[in-house]
């Protein structure tokens, strides 16, 4: 039997760090943007645990909203919360402890970035309790997964440019891509108990979707670089993701639960290709 301390590690998905780097490749973006390539080193460390913080806080409200139906979702069936090895309240302390942590952390930066904080706390509480009224939660993961962008230049500049704006509008695209390969792995069951996902709603178009929502990724990845003027090494690592959009397409094309989360992790090489060709890229 494993021990409660293992069990809440469970619930933060800390075996699981896929979640944090999908979170932490588009803030590490924005930073290095934001500050010409030198972010300062103590914004640096706060989003960084801040990106860890969150995430688990997240997967624990994400469990809370999902308690009732997880344990009829092959996937989902053994997580604590489901299986009732930890109670609704000690789930909720530690959601509480962590979002606490997380906060503290930002009262070191400018207060332009604190109110953009709270909006991002608003956003990931939010999302996990979409998919009982809509098909587009996705979209909802995409805009607190992208929220740090914002943030970010804030903390570095204590204003957000355009540019960081249509970064952010870029970047919700990438969570809506991925999350929709990941829905496709529990489709069968998440119809069986009435979740709602992208990947219902696309039902036999899906791979097409997500074909036409990478090229527009990519699209709108050129336009930030132009906006940044970004140099050819940039450009060079769009061609990468290009080629790993398509490996992802290869994976998926039948539709096979395993082959589909898959290419959802290949996305975490997306990510790192996106942020290398960012640190490449950037005028000397």
């Amino acid at each position: 039997m494993l021990s409660q301390w293992t069990q809440y590690c469970l619930l933060m998905r800390l075996h699981k760090p896929i979640g944090i780097l999908l979170l932490l490749w588009p803030t590490l973006w924005a930073l290095w943007l934001a500050s010409h390539g030198r972010p300062h080193f103590l914004v640096l460390c706060i989003f960084v645990a801040g990106v860890v913080l969150m995430r688990s806080a997240g997967c624990i409200i994400n469990d809370y909203a999902d308690r009732k139906v997880d344990a009829y979702v092959k996937r989902t069936s053994q997580r604590p919360l489901a299986t009732g090895a930890i109670s609704v309240k000690g789930a909720l302390i530690v959601f509480t402890v962590l979002s606490l942590f997380a906060f503290g952390l930002v009262l070191f930066l400018n207060v332009y970035t604190i109110l953009l904080a709270i909006v991002g706390a608003v956003l990931a509480i939010i999302y996990p309790f979409m998919k009982r009224f809509t098909h587009l939660p996705q979209v909802g993961l995409g805009l607190a997964f992208s929220w740090g962008i914002p943030m970010a230049f804030a903390a570095e500049n204590n204003a957000i440019p355009l540019a960081a704006w249509v970064l952010y509008f870029t970047a919700i695209l990438w969570p809506v891509i991925y999350d929709t390969m990941y829905a496709m792995t529990d489709r069968d069951d998440d119809l069986k108990v009435g979740i709602k996902s992208t990947a219902i709603l696309f039902a036999t178009w899906d791979t097409v979707i997500i074909a036409v929502l990478q090229m527009v990724f990519l699209c709108g990845l050129i336009y930030v670089g132009c906006l940044f003027r970004l140099t050819m090494n940039y450009y060079a690592s769009l061609l990468l993701v290009a080629g790993f959009f398509c490996y992802q397409q290869v994976l998926m094309k039948n539709r096979e639960r395993t082959q589909c989360f898959k290419a959802f992790l290949n996305n975490h090489w997306v990510g790192l290709i996106i942020f290398v060709g960012i640190v490449l890229g950037l005028p000397t």
